[in-house]
């Protein structure tokens, strides 16, 4: 998942293990509430990042229980925690977010917007949670402001060094926030790109944040926006590393409880439609700007406070799931050859949900080296190079990280060449030139 930062995922400190959600009766992780609104039951399904090495291949596979619950207390949508956090984020965590092209112009605006807005300079100390590999630092420090990350994931953490970021492979919580604190890292900028909805233990980590906030300073949190997401029919970003979805007026009441305030919001066009949330302490000199009230408006005129509004969902998802089966039972009837490109967690629920194994794929292709030579979990499809598009000639592309489709349509332009067209699956499957 995670483009913009591994996450911050953490497991008890005392028992190494995440609680299930079947386990402590199905109860809210920011109220404890219990969860009786059933947002998307997805059946089992691998774990999203754990592509299958080759060696590996035939072996009994493990699957778990992948569902979306909504507390109608605190309205934060969320699923079981069914995995502890090192069996998800291991050191040999696949994803690198260096490898986007599009999320690297994302960084690089968002620091660029980061220092103008608020006055950042060399005195400033600025840290980023769920650093990745230095995908966002290396524009923090190529500004001359002071950084610091914080990456839980062996693998991206050493890239990140490699740049000469310091980093900390540690998970953030309220007692490493506080030792970061006591270290001289109070922060003027704290950023947290794509990692709150990777939290099980999301309390203790926004107390985190609060511990290494200074008076005046400002935390942003980019996660996927719930509101765009049923929009969108976005079911395929429901994936074991997501363990939260949120709306403002759930995000509100979870920051609140940390003594932080939500001052501003702004409407983002990643992952099929994001939300910046610009986070304060609650004292703090900063006025509540206009944009709270116009996107809290729009979710509850959308009801994302009516429990009907989350049950009614699941006709959406299976009209997407139908649509894309369709359309693939359709071309394969005509005799035509079909591949998929990327290899994102997302296309692991996707293929999963759907049924779509290699009788509809014949393989799909990845930039990431990592993920080469491997397999998709669950559906054994094979992960190949880019280039092996090019020597193949499919008729049909289906792009699974279908929020990068520009970047990727541009990147296989040569596809056009034979007459080849892509497919985007989502929200309703359509054939693309």
């Amino acid at each position: 998942m995670n483009n913009g930062g591994a996450a911050a995922v953490q497991s008890d400190p005392h028992t190494g293990s995440v609680t299930t959600a079947a386990a402590s009766g199905a109860k809210c992780r920011h109220c404890d509430a219990p969860l009786d609104i059933v947002l998307a039951d997805l059946g089992h399904s691998p774990v999203a990042n754990d592509m299958i090495p080759k060696d590996r291949m035939g072996e009994p596979e493990a699957t778990y229980p992948l569902a979306v619950r909504v507390c109608g207390q605190c309205w934060l949508a969320q699923a079981g925690d069914v995995l502890p956090a090192d069996a998800i984020f291991r050191a040999d965590y696949t994803y690198f977010s260096s490898h986007s092209t599009t999320w690297l112009a994302h960084a690089k605006a968002y620091v660029d917007m980061a220092v103008e807005r608020f006055g950042l300079t060399a005195d400033s100390k600025v840290v980023e949670v769920a650093c990745n590999d230095g995908y966002l630092l290396q524009y923090v420090k190529a500004a001359g402001i002071p950084c610091f990350g914080v990456e839980p994931t062996a693998g991206p953490a050493e890239m990140a060094r490699r740049m000469g970021i310091d980093v900390d492979i540690e998970f953030m919580t309220e007692a490493y926030g506080k030792s970061l604190a006591a270290r001289g890292w109070q922060a003027d900028l704290v950023t947290a790109n794509n990692v709150l909805a990777h939290v099980p233990f999301i309390n203790d980590f926004v107390r985190g944040i609060a511990a290494i906030l200074k008076p005046e300073g400002v935390a942003t949190f980019e996660v996927q926006h719930l509101l765009r997401l049923m929009q969108g029919r976005q079911f395929d970003t429901i994936y074991h590393e997501h363990f939260s979805y949120l709306s403002l007026i759930a995000a509100e009441r979870l920051f609140d409880a940390a003594d932080l305030r939500v001052f501003a919001v702004e409407n983002l066009p990643t992952h099929g439609g994001s939300v910046r949330f610009f986070v304060c302490r609650k004292d703090a000199a900063r006025p509540n700007e206009i944009s709270l009230e116009a996107m809290r408006n729009e979710e509850l005129e959308y009801g994302l406070d009516n429990p009907a509004t989350y049950r009614a969902w699941r006709a959406d998802i299976l009209e997407t799931k139908f649509a894309l089966l369709e359309l693939l039972l359709d071309l394969k009837k005509q005799g035509k050859t079909i591949v998929g490109y990327g290899a994102p967690a997302k296309g692991v629920t996707l293929l999963n949900y759907c049924g779509v194994d290699s009788d509809f794929i014949d393989y799909t292709v990845d930039r990431a080296p990592s993920k080469q030579g491997c397999y998709f979990p669950g559906v054994g499809v094979p992960i190949l190079d880019p280039n092996e598009i090019l020597n193949t000639r499919p008729d049909y592309v289906l792009i699974l990280p279908w929020n990068l489709k520009d970047e990727i349509k541009e990147q296989m332009a040569a596809v056009r060449d034979w007459g080849g067209k892509f497919i985007v699956p989502v929200p309703k499957a359509q054939i693309e030139d």
